[in-house]
């Protein structure tokens, strides 16, 4: 409250509990904007969000909508299942880059390619968060995790995987962009993105994809404040914020 005006207030999709995310990550904060784009557009009791294995599957306990928990990699697959029989759903899948990038690879190309009518919210981190820090396709050159102690070397284990630029060629693919929860600016340009992507659907245009840089302390061995800095200075430049395809006017 400020002079007895609201400006804020949880929104009405999400949960009200806490959340058990380490502290600095940043999937409570996109579980937020997730919410918050439901509820203005006024979808709550169309939506229907699909979450695949690894830290991203817990969105259901929080994000109040229905949800139905994919195998690992096919969330897109159940989300175009649920989406044509359920046309009038508005489809979500909420994937890690673990999950999306690696095993679920396939899967999301040709639902992208399908034009398939889903939205995704795509968590890059840059790592396999829940299972114990290994290294994801993601992860970049020199970066050390628990399966990378010496840091990422592309001759042993190629490049990192630049899904919305690679997406963004796809002809059924309409809208794909990356963002970042790192500063309150990237916030903001965070939840307009998601807010476009779920109108593409609404609007039966195709496939949405919204990537979203989110830090890890604790696969990272970081502090809170550190991983917010390593997002600015070493995952921004390598992948870079914007707006990769965006609907034809």
């Amino acid at each position: 409250m400020v002079n007895g005006v609201k400006i804020f207030e949880k929104p009405k999709s999400l949960y009200d509990r806490p959340m058990h995310y380490c502290p600095g990550c940043g999937h409570g904060i996109i579980h937020r904007l997730v919410a918050e784009v439901i509820d203005e557009l006024g979808v709550r009791e169309r939506a229907i969000g699909v979450a695949p294995v690894g830290c991203s599957v817990f969105a259901y306990r929080y994000i109040d909508c229905d949800f139905l928990e994919a195998a690992h990699g096919r969330a897109p697959a159940s989300a175009t299942g649920i989406k044509r029989v359920h046309p009038d759903a508005v489809v979500f899948t909420y994937q890690g880059d673990g999950d999306l990038a690696s095993i679920g690879a396939a899967e999301i190309v040709h639902a992208a390619n399908r034009g398939e009518l889903i939205t995704t919210i795509f968590v890059n981190n840059a790592i396999y968060g829940m299972t114990g820090g290994q290294m994801a396709p993601t992860t970049l050159i020199g970066q050390k995790t628990t399966t990378s102690p010496f840091g990422r070397d592309p001759k042993v284990a190629g490049y990192p995987i630049r899904m919305s630029e690679m997406l963004s060629q796809l002809e059924g693919a309409k809208y794909i962009a990356r963002v970042a929860v790192n500063t309150p600016i990237n916030i903001i340009k965070a939840k307009s993105a998601i807010k476009k992507a779920f109108k593409v659907q609404l609007d039966g245009l195709g496939f949405s994809m919204v990537e979203v840089l989110s830090q890890c302390p604790t696969g990272w061995g970081m502090s809170p404040v550190e991983s917010v800095k390593w997002v600015e200075e070493t995952m921004i430049p390598q992948y870079p914020l914007g707006e990769f395809k965006v609907p034809s006017a």
